[in-house]
């Protein structure tokens, strides 16, 4: 399997573009960084290591890491993306918590097999799917954990 920086790179070259100082440093600070996170945290991550990237440039930059396969974004309405690493991770779902965000990744393997024969019963040949199923946490709604 290629490293994901290669097929960052490999993408940017299909594509006719390079690999830009800018581009490397929003890159790396994506890959070292697990979890879901914001465009705005990661320009808060990248503006510590270097001042001169605007805000923009890691916009444009988690758009081609979509596009490239590397990153998968979700929205949580309200104007919220999050993003995540999706290169060379297992495929998973997400329970939110409305009221304090709280994310956690979900592996079901009936609800699986039911999306899949969902897609099937009315004609569809599954790609992709994500789910995102928002309630209350146990912390938020005063139940033990």
């Amino acid at each position: 399997m290629k490293s994901a920086r290669q097929v960052f790179i490999e993408f940017l070259g299909d594509n006719g573009m390079s690999l830009t100082h800018q581009r490397r440093v929003i890159v790396e600070s994506f890959l070292e960084n697990e979890g879901h996170f914001t465009a705005e945290q990661l320009y808060s991550r990248v503006s510590k290591q270097a001042p001169d990237i605007g805000q923009a440039t890691v916009y444009r930059t988690l758009k081609l890491l979509v596009e490239s396969g590397l990153a998968d974004a979700f929205d949580l309405g309200e104007g919220v993306t999050l993003y995540e690493h999706h290169y060379g991770h297992a495929h998973h779902d997400h329970l939110v918590c409305a009221q304090c965000g709280r994310k956690v990744e979900i592996v079901d393997e009936t609800i699986e097999r039911r999306q899949a024969a969902l897609a099937e019963e009315n004609g569809f040949t599954l790609t992709r799917h994500r789910m995102v199923l928002f309630g209350i946490c146990p912390a938020c709604s005063g139940a033990a954990a």
